[in-house]
């Protein structure tokens, strides 16, 4: 589980967490950090048994404590833990009816409300000892009940592994085999393909929408698989191509490496058509995830192809980083300039996205700083105008430098001389091209057009609202101590400045 949760850190830096089972007890071990960093040799040890969970946490709801890091747990029924990713959209709903369900909930986490969904469901079942059907029952009511992008693996004390994919198939998940050197059958579930490369598992396939699988503790003997909702279709969530699943990952049938060069013949193909080509010296990407179209770019538009930005290794993956002022300052401590490579030189940065525009602007002004004549982005993704509401930190419009401008615009917010996107259809080939069988996508942060059907205005004053309490949050000083105020309170914050406050009557208060 540990070698497998390395091959899925760039999906997650906030925390870690493994469960594992043995003899009736569950055994854990997580906390905020990176996983090399959670767990050391004695942490290992404690971690008995031979089925367990693990999981990377990139908070999307919620905070970002350590009580909220997965796995996470409930006594009843049976004793249950879970791991999750995604996004559920119906929370209010959900969390009236786990109250009146008499359920708590002591984090503001979806995970924790899936969990108690979950439990409650598994508990209606009238047998004492678990049957598979049981399962794929209590599986059936919690996709009824739950509205998002979720992919979920569960450990039941005393039954076995369960896993089940939202009824839209948004968020990835597949499962994979090999013989143990006893003889018999050993499973993985895992978000990535890749975790099978490097545990020595066979890929046998992708969880289908709305399906549900129950390995059992003795699973070596069989596995159980059932479709539990109706009205499935796939609808993969078209950002995991774009930036977060590793390009050795295959996702949905189709290989995140051969999708990513069609964006970049694409994209190529869309800057010949509007842009001068002869006026670009040459390619330049954006580490890491741009490097593939990046380089197919470069192909086609027969330019010179430069590794102009060198990578700290040792530095977050910044579009995951909570706040805005955190990622800008990360940039340059992130990447840093080969300066020959820009000087004197018209460059063409290739990225996988522009999204908040934060590290664009950067990027482009590095680009200045290092001796570039002029400076092109373009994108292998096409603008991103919409909050993506199921899995994906992308939560308010206002945030989105492509929000309400044009292309034009968007260069000049960032500084550069002018900046290209991809097309949506021809993203969304580019994938296609390398699976044929996928005939939808979840494409809401480029389309606006939410697939599960359920996404209102109201829902997103909720999120915005929800989003000005984080930012304010983080905004309070650690040193200040919150206060009971009244009409002859004096605030001072101990880096001296000051606030004003405004009184019921309208009088302003220094």
């Amino acid at each position: 589980i540990f070698d497998a949760l390395t091959m899925l850190q760039h999906g997650g830096q906030d925390a870690a967490g493994i469960t594992t089972f043995q003899n009736g007890r569950f055994y854990t071990r997580k906390e905020n950090g990176l996983i090399k960093d959670v767990f050391w040799s004695k942490d290992m040890l404690h971690l008995k048994g031979s089925i367990g969970l693990g999981h990377c946490r990139y908070p999307t709801s919620g905070t970002s404590s350590n009580t909220e890091a997965q796995p996470l747990y409930t006594n009843f029924p049976h004793g249950i833990s879970l791991a999750h990713n995604g996004n559920l959209t119906n929370v209010t709903q959900l969390k009236k009816a786990t109250k009146d369900e008499a359920r708590h909930c002591n984090t503001d986490s979806d995970s924790e409300l899936l969990l108690n969904v979950f439990a409650e469901e598994l508990g209606k079942s009238r047998n004492r000892a678990l049957l598979p059907e049981d399962i794929f029952q209590a599986v059936k009511e919690v996709i009824a009940r739950c509205s998002g992008g979720y992919a979920v693996v569960v450990m039941i004390n005393g039954y076995g592994l369960v896993a089940f994919r939202d009824k839209w198939g948004i968020r990835p998940l597949c499962f994979g085999s090999r013989k143990s050197k006893n003889g018999k059958m050993d499973y993985i579930i895992a978000s990535e393909s890749v975790v099978m490369d490097v545990t020595n598992f066979e890929l046998l396939r992708d969880v289908a929408p709305g399906e549900c699988v129950f390995v059992p503790l003795d699973g070596h003997k069989t596995i159980h698989t059932q479709i539990c909702a109706e009205d499935t279709i796939l609808s993969p969530c078209l950002f995991e191509y774009v930036y977060f699943a590793r390009p050795d990952s295959i996702l949905d049938g189709a290989p995140v490496y051969e999708a990513r060069l069609n964006m970049g013949t694409k994209l190529a193909d869309k800057i010949i058509r509007l842009h001068d080509v002869e006026e670009i010296d040459v390619v330049i990407p954006i580490p890491d995830t741009a490097r593939t179209s990046a380089l197919q770019c470069a192909y086609k538009l027969q330019k010179t192809y430069r590794e102009g930005f060198i990578k700290n290794r040792y530095i977050a993956r910044t579009f995951i980083m909570p706040g805005q002022e955190t990622r800008k300052k990360t940039v340059r401590l992130k990447l840093n300039t080969i300066r020959s490579e820009f000087k004197g030189k018209n460059v063409l940065l290739v990225d996988d996205s522009i999204v908040r525009g934060t590290t664009s602007m950067e990027l482009v002004k590095m680009a200045r700083d290092a001796g570039a004549n002029k400076v092109f982005f373009v994108s292998a993704a096409p603008p991103v105008r919409f909050p993506n509401v199921y899995g994906i930190d992308i939560p308010t419009k206002t945030e989105l430098v492509a929000h309400q401008r044009t292309e034009d615009e968007v260069a000049e917010c960032i500084g550069a001389d002018w900046v290209c996107y991809q097309d949506l259809k021809e993203l969304e080939d580019s994938v296609r091209e390398v699976n044929s069988r996928i005939t939808r996508f979840d494409s809401s942060c480029f389309s606006g057009k939410y697939v599960t059907g359920d996404i209102s205005t109201e829902y997103f004053d909720e999120l915005q609202l929800t989003r000005n309490n984080e930012i304010m949050h983080e905004k309070i000083p650690s040193s200040v101590t919150l206060l009971q105020l009244n009409s002859s309170t004096r605030v001072e914050m101990s880096n001296k400045e000051s606030f004003t406050l405004r009184k019921s009557n309208g009088e302003h208060k220094k």
